[in-house]
C-alpha cells in the first residue's frame, strides 16, 4: 500500500465533470500544480454520461443555466479551440435541430415566462401558435396544445463519448494522471479536508478534492459528515424505428414530459416522472421495457398519429443526479470545508453543463473566485439562507 502521496487536487469522479475540471484547470498558465482523476470504472460502462441522450439547449428558465449551457454550446461547436492536442480535436457531430417545449393551456402561462426570460438573454427562441406549429410541423398533433416554443438554433444533440473522450485526451497531454480505484474515506483536519483514502489502502494528500462523483456525489460528501442533497434516479432511453420520417424534427418535449427526437433514421424517446409521480432513488440501472408500453408509446402515439406503429430496438437507462430542494447545479465548496468542491446535482443537464462548470471550478481553485461567469448562485450555501433557485425547465 502506498502512502504519504500528494496531490495538489484531487477530482473524485472521471466522466465529463471531472475531466471538465481536470482540462481546464491543467490548461491554466497559472496553475503548475498535481491533478490526479480517480474514476472508480474508467470503461464508463455506467456513466450518466455515454448512456444519457446527449443534448443541449439554451431554453432554461434560470438565466445562469442558459449562461451556463452557452460555453457548453461553444465547445462542442469549436472544440478545436479547447481541446486540440496535436491540432486534433473530438469530432463531437453536433446536430442542430432546436428543441420544441409543448405547453397545453395549463402549462402556457409558464412557456410564456420562460420565453420572456429566454428572450432578455437574447436566446433564439420563437413561441408558436398550435396553428404555426401544424404549418411547420405536419405531423404534430395540435389539436390540445395552446403553443410551443421552438429554439431557433444553438440547440440539438451531440456525440457525448466524444466527447468525453475529448476532454480525458487534453487533460492527460498536459500531465493530469489518471488513477482508477473508489474512495472509500475523506480525511479532515478542521475545516479542511487533508487527503482522500482509496479502497486499497492508498492515502492522498489534498489541497483540493473535487466531488464530480455523479449518482454517488451524496454518498462520498456523507464520508465526511456532509449530507448533499443529490440522489439517483434512474431515467430510461428507448431507441425506437418509426413507420414515416419526421425530417430534421427538433428534440421535442410533449406537456406530459415524454421527449423524443432523432437519432439518424430512428428515434430516441424517454421521459421523467411528474411531480408527485414514483421516483425512487436507486443505483439499478436494469433496463424496463414497461414504462415504454404504459407512458412513453401512447405519449407519442396521440402526439404523433404515425407513431402508433412504432417498433422498439432497444432500451437502457442511466442516471439522473437530481438535486432534490431546487433541481439545479451545486457548484463550488462548502462553507465548513472550504476545500472540498461540488459539481453536482445537475438534474438531468450536466452534460451540457459540464465545460462551463469545469472551467469555473477551475477558476476558483486558481484564483479563489470566479472570473468568466458568477457561479456562486448555485453555491452549497444558498440551501442554508433558502435560497432556491428553482429549474422550471427539467426534461
Amino acid at each position: 500500500m502506498r502512502q504519504g502521496e500528494r496531490a495538489s487536487v484531487v477530482i473524485v469522479g472521471g466522466a465529463i465533470m471531472g475531466s471538465s475540471v481536470a482540462a481546464f484547470l491543467a490548461a491554466r498558465p497559472d496553475f503548475d500544480g498535481r491533478i490526479v482523476v480517480i474514476e472508480r470504472d474508467p470503461s464508463f460502462r455506467t456513466s450518466s454520461t455515454t448512456l444519457s441522450a446527449a443534448s443541449i439547449r439554451l431554453q432554461f428558465s434560470t438565466p445562469l443555466n442558459i449562461e451556463i449551457s452557452r460555453f457548453g454550446l461553444e465547445l462542442i461547436k469549436h472544440p478545436l479551440r479547447y481541446l486540440a492536442v496535436d491540432g486534433e480535436g473530438p469530432q463531437v457531430d453536433f446536430v442542430e435541430n432546436g428543441y420544441l417545449f409543448l405547453a397545453t393551456a395549463a402549462g402556457l402561462a409558464t412557456l410564456e415566462h420562460n420565453h420572456a426570460v429566454q428572450r432578455t438573454l437574447d436566446v433564439p427562441v420563437r413561441l408558436l401558435t398550435p396553428a404555426e406549429l401544424h404549418a411547420r410541423f405536419d405531423w404534430l398533433h395540435v389539436d390540445d396544445l395552446a403553443g410551443g416554443s421552438l429554439g431557433l438554433a444553438d440547440e440539438g444533440w451531440f456525440d457525448a463519448h466524444a466527447l468525453l473522450q475529448g476532454l480525458r485526451r487534453k487533460a492527460r497531454s498536459l500531465g493530469v494522471e489518471e488513477r482508477t480505484g473508489e474512495v472509500t474515506g475523506l480525511e479532515r483536519d478542521g475545516d479542511r479536508l487533508s487527503g482522500v483514502r482509496l479502497s486499497d489502502g492508498t492515502v492522498i494528500g489534498a489541497d483540493w478534492v473535487v466531488n464530480a462523483a455523479g449518482p454517488r456525489a451524496a454518498a462520498l460528501a456523507a464520508l465526511v459528515g456532509v449530507d448533499l442533497p443529490v440522489r439517483p434516479r434512474k431515467r430510461h432511453v428507448y431507441h425506437v424505428d418509426a413507420p414515416i420520417s419526421l425530417g430534421a424534427a427538433p428534440l421535442t418535449i410533449d406537456p406530459c414530459g415524454v421527449y423524443l427526437r432523432p437519432d439518424g433514421r430512428s428515434y430516441l424517446c424517454g421521459f421523467s416522472p411528474r411531480d408527485g409521480e414514483a421516483d425512487p432513488d436507486t443505483m439499478d440501472l436494469a433496463a424496463d421495457r414497461a414504462p415504454f408500453e404504459s407512458v412513453v408509446w401512447p405519449a407519442l402515439a396521440h402526439r404523433v398519429p404515425a407513431f402508433d406503429r412504432l417498433r422498439l430496438l432497444d432500451t437502457w437507462a442511466g442516471h439522473y443526479e437530481v438535486n432534490t430542494l431546487d433541481a439545479n447545479a451545486i457548484i463550488g465548496p462548502h462553507p465548513a470545508i472550504t476545500n472540498l468542491l461540488f459539481a453536482n446535482g445537475f438534474s438531468g443537464h450536466g452534460l451540457q453543463q459540464a465545460p462551463a462548470v469545469g472551467r469555473g471550478l477551475a477558476e476558483w481553485i486558481a484564483t479563489s473566485g470566479y472570473e468568466t461567469l458568477d457561479l456562486s448562485p448555485f453555491s452549497f450555501a444558498r440551501f442554508a439562507r433558502n435560497e432556491l433557485i428553482q429549474e422550471l425547465n427539467i426534461v
